[in-house]
């Protein structure tokens, strides 16, 4: 069963038909809400909200290990992040879509791993290569059969939030080689990939970076919400296009 977990303004899985909603309690606390779960075009699929259903939850307080052990636990086969993120790359224009395909992680104080107990030996995880390759080319796959454009590939720079960046700072992400910047895509992506989950993101471009383009003196918060309301419809149909693809419910291989 595919999880769907969104972000800003993706609080609702509207084409949802829900079945109900299930609270899964877990070894690290409570997760951001119940999980909803139903049916997506006749196919099972379930959602979570990141932020919460009243999206209180800022982005650093999010307990992202309790989210995705909750997903894991009630059986999600893959999991598809969707984030709203500030373009850095000059062609990335609000109301874009983008499917990265890297992560350069700014974060701090998160948990991010589920092995850290004493009695844990000590695990690596392999994560060259942080979102899962199948799930990728799926949602490219069911974008291209409605004729919805992506923008596929770019590096995603996770910051802690809540504030958003400076024209500096969002000067040296680009000169590490970011391309998009936002506040939630880590440590979701390990965690899912210590845990098995076939993991990818679909990312809206909701405005330029600080300091870029319309943005060059601030971010105008006002346009916002029409830019993610227009591109979340089309996230929306793509999801559905994806969950009802032939082979949505074969199971989805580990990439590690």
């Amino acid at each position: 069963m595919l999880a769907i977990i969104g972000g800003s303004g993706l609080t609702t899985l509207s084409n949802l038909d829900v079945a109900h909603r299930e609270i899964v309690r877990t070894p690290y606390g409570e997760a951001s809400g119940a999980i909803v779960i139903g049916q997506i075009g006749g196919q099972p699929a379930m959602f979570l909200p990141r932020h919460g259903h009243g999206h209180t939850i800022v982005p650093h307080m999010v307990n992202y290990r309790a989210n995705l052990w909750a997903l894991h636990r009630r059986g999600a086969t893959g999991v598809i992040s969707v984030a709203s993120v500030g373009g850095i790359r000059g062609d990335l224009q609000p109301g874009e879509i983008v499917v990265p395909d890297q992560i350069i992680d700014y974060t701090w104080g998160r948990k991010s791993t589920y092995y850290e107990t004493l009695d844990t030996p000590v695990t690596h995880v392999d994560f060259t290569e942080p979102y899962d390759a199948d799930l990728r080319r799926r949602i490219i796959e069911a974008a291209a059969t409605l004729s919805i454009p992506l923008k596929i590939g770019g590096v995603y720079a996770a910051t802690q939030g809540p504030r958003l960046e400076t024209a500096a700072e969002i000067n040296r992400f680009e000169r590490d080689g970011a391309d998009l910047v936002g506040m939630t895509g880590m440590p979701e992506a390990v965690l899912a990939r210590e845990l098995g989950l076939p993991y990818a993101a679909i990312n809206v471009v909701a405005n330029h970076a600080a300091g870029r383009g319309s943005s060059a003196n601030g971010i105008h918060f006002k346009s916002l919400e029409r830019v993610l309301h227009e591109a979340m419809g089309q996230v929306r149909a793509i999801i559905e296009e994806l969950v009802d693809s032939p082979n949505s419910c074969l199971p989805m291989g580990m990439s590690v």
